[in-house]
C-alpha cells in the first residue's frame, strides 16, 4: 500500500508542476483560449457556411467534436513533448534518479499536459455556444467523460516522439507533421466516409480516427444521424484506441529512460 501512495503521490506532483506553470502563465492561458477561436470560430466557420449543405446531418455539431477532440490531441500530444525541454534543463534526471516508476512519471506528464488541453475545450464549448450550436448538456458530459482516454493516447503518441527525439524544436515540427494531417484525414472537419485508396488506408492507421469516432459514437448515441457520422463499432475503436496507446506508451517511455540512462 505503501509503494502504491508513493506512485500516485509521484502522478500528482509531476501534474501539479504542470499544472501551475499553465495556471501562472497568462499568454498561455490566453493561447488555449484563443487556439478555439481560430480553428472552431474562423476555419470551421467558413466550412459550415460553404460546404454544410446536404450533409444529412447538423454540420456544426459535427465540426464541434471534431475540433474538441482535436484540440485535446493536439494540446496533450504538445504538452507531454515538453519533456525534451525538461531533459536540457535536468530536470528530468532528477525524476529519473528518484524511486519511482517511469510509467509514474510519464502519466503525470500526460496530465499535466491534459489540464492544458482542457481549457480549450472550455474555449470550444464557448465559441460552440456563440455560434449557436445545439447540444445537450448530457451530450457534453459524455464527451468529457471520455476526454480523460482521448487525452491518454493523445499523450502516448507525444511519447512516442519523446523517446526518439532531444531537440524540443525537432519534436515540435514532429508534432505538427503528426497532428496536423490527422485533423483532416481522421474526419475531424471533412467526413471521410467516402475515402477510397491512399486517403483511405492513412485514414485508418490514425490514431485520432478511432478517438473522434468514440467520441462521436458517445455524442450521437440515441440519435437519428447516428449512422450517418459514425464509422465503426464503438467497442471496435475502444479497442484499436487502448492497443495504440499501449503500445505508444510502452515503447515511448522506455526508450526515454533508456536515452536519460545513457546521458
Amino acid at each position: 500500500m505503501t509503494r502504491i501512495a508513493h506512485e500516485i503521490n509521484a502522478v500528482v506532483t509531476v501534474a501539479a508542476r504542470d499544472i501551475t506553470y499553465a495556471v501562472k502563465t497568462p499568454q498561455m492561458l490566453a493561447m488555449n483560449l484563443l487556439m478555439p477561436i481560430i480553428m472552431m470560430g474562423m476555419l470551421g466557420g467558413s466550412l459550415s457556411q460553404n460546404m454544410a449543405g446536404g450533409l444529412g446531418f447538423d454540420y456544426g455539431q459535427y465540426m464541434m467534436i471534431g475540433m474538441m477532440v482535436n484540440l485535446l490531441f493536439m494540446g496533450t500530444t504538445m504538452g507531454v513533448t515538453s519533456l525534451i525541454q525538461d531533459r536540457t534543463q535536468d530536470f528530468t534526471q532528477e525524476m529519473m534518479i528518484s524511486p519511482v516508476s517511469r510509467y509514474s512519471i510519464v502519466i503525470g506528464k500526460i496530465l499535466g499536459a491534459s489540464f492544458q488541453a482542457l481549457l480549450q475545450l472550455v474555449g470550444t464549448i464557448i465559441v460552440a455556444l456563440i455560434m449557436r450550436i445545439n447540444f445537450s448538456f448530457s451530450q457534453i458530459l459524455s464527451f468529457l467523460a471520455l476526454s480523460p482516454f482521448i487525452c491518454l493516447s493523445a499523450g502516448a503518441v507525444g511519447m512516442a516522439i519523446v523517446g526518439f527525439v532531444k531537440s524540443d524544436k525537432v519534436a515540435n515540427i514532429l508534432v505538427s507533421i503528426v497532428v496536423m494531417p490527422q485533423m483532416f484525414l481522421s474526419g475531424a472537419i471533412i467526413p471521410i466516409n467516402h475515402s477510397k485508396g491512399v486517403l483511405y488506408v492513412l485514414s485508418r492507421m490514425m490514431p485520432m480516427t478511432y478517438s473522434l469516432d468514440l467520441a462521436r459514437s458517445v455524442f450521437y448515441a440515441g440519435t437519428k444521424e447516428y449512422s450517418k457520422v459514425v464509422l465503426f463499432n464503438p467497442f471496435v475503436n475502444a479497442a484499436v484506441l487502448t492497443g495504440l496507446t499501449l503500445m505508444f506508451l510502452v515503447i515511448g517511455t522506455v526508450a526515454f529512460a533508456k536515452s536519460e540512462v545513457n546521458r
